[in-house]
């Protein structure tokens, strides 16, 4: 029988997505990590640390698994925008990205029952249109920016927002499907 696959995220989005591309995960046992960037620490290594983290965390209780994880970041140069804790930081994260590009950067870390381990980051380009006053109101009222990397989610009404993107779609949702697909059968994932 084959192993089963735990994603180790308690985003869902990144259920959503592997399931648009036909994979169920078993499990969702979402890793309670501590994800506070290190001082100086770039975005790319950020968000590769993290995933790592995740992925041993939770191969560690069930290695008997394929375990999946991931970590999304908003970089403006080498400033990572998390998620907003507030509407006050919202706010300033958006007045930031407002007119400008910035790279949304995954981290993706996939561990085999077998112990071994495949890693990718994946990097693109989104650019925001100038936002007015009353957009960034909006889209603050709207509360989509709750729970998301940057204070924006892709997917929803920020697309509107959005005049340019370069790279990974899935990836800036917050999963890069096929780098991810890639990595799973690399390690001897069997889709069913």
């Amino acid at each position: 029988m084959a192993a089963p696959l735990f994603l180790a995220s308690a985003s869902p989005r990144r259920l959503d997505l592997l399931k648009q591309a036909g994979i169920v995960p078993a499990k969702v046992i979402p890793a309670d990590i501590d994800e506070t960037p290190i001082k100086r620490e770039l975005p790319t290594v950020y968000v590769a640390r993290i995933a790592a983290n995740k992925a041993k965390t939770i191969h560690a209780k069930h290695p008997e698994a394929f375990i999946l994880a991931a970590d999304t970041t908003v970089a403006v140069g080498r400033r990572i925008l998390g998620k907003a804790e507030d509407e006050k930081e919202a706010r300033a994260f958006l007045e930031l990205l407002s007119g400008r590009r910035h790279r949304v950067i995954t981290g993706v870390s996939l561990i085999a029952p077998s112990g071994k381990s495949r890693h990718k980051v994946v990097s693109s380009v989104v650019r925001f249109k100038r936002l007015s006053e009353k957009e960034i109101s909006a889209y603050i009222a709207s509360g989509e920016w709750k729970g998301k990397a940057g204070a924006y989610g892709i997917q929803g009404l920020a697309s509107a927002l959005i005049t340019f993107i370069s790279g990974s779609y899935s990836g800036i949702v917050g999963l890069p499907l096929f780098e991810t697909i890639q990595m799973m059968e690399g390690l001897g994932y069997e889709r069913s």
